[in-house]
């Protein structure tokens, strides 16, 4: 992968569409082997197919979700808190590998 451009960033499903896909890949992967496997794959497709990943400088990502989440999430059962609790993970787990696929390490 060639070095990471920040400026590259704001057009990133251009310039890094393969490192993004990874990093969410990634990030499930690691989610899918710690919950229910049955959330983790609902909040993918109906949560996270319409999340923003950012990059903030020094190495740092953040990542924009959708409003209403829970109202997003059909077919599976989960408390408020629950699931708060659950998306503050992944988020953290999807920042995390961002840095990692960008060479940020952790």
């Amino acid at each position: 992968m060639a070095e990471f451009d920040p400026e590259k960033f704001e057009d990133k499903y251009q310039h890094y569409f393969p490192e993004l896909q990874r990093a969410y890949k990634q990030a499930f992967e690691t989610m899918n082997d710690q919950y229910d496997s049955e959330l983790i794959h609902a909040i993918d497709q109906q949560v996270l197919a319409e999340s923003e990943p950012f990059y903030e400088g020094d190495g740092e990502f953040r990542i924009d979700l959708p409003e209403d989440i829970d109202d997003r999430l059909s077919g599976v059962i989960v408390d408020d808190e629950k699931l708060a609790a659950i998306m503050d993970r992944y988020e953290d787990e999807i920042e995390a590998e961002l840095r990692s696929v960008f060479g940020f390490g952790d």
